[in-house]
């Protein structure tokens, strides 16, 4: 009687789907991810962390999917 049957288990999880439904479910697992790699991002030492550029972001090639566009002043005749 202490421990849960997976029948217990499979009902608690359909209840918890209606209340909640699969798209609030989804985005919790998501942030929850998230949440767990940062914080494993936070712990390693300087030794285990991978070297990043030193480049500045205007040095930064965009990718294709950027359009770069220019904004000129309309002025009036």
């Amino acid at each position: 009687m202490g421990s849960l049957s997976i029948w217990h288990w499979l009902i608690l999880l359909v209840v918890v789907m209606l209340v909640f439904g699969t798209k609030k479910l989804g985005n919790i697992g998501s942030d929850l991810g998230k949440a767990v790699k940062g914080f494993k991002d936070g712990i390693k030492t300087e030794d285990e962390k991978p070297a990043t550029p030193a480049t500045p972001a205007a040095a930064q090639v965009p990718d294709k999917t950027t359009i770069d566009v220019e904004a000129k002043e309309k002025t009036r005749n």
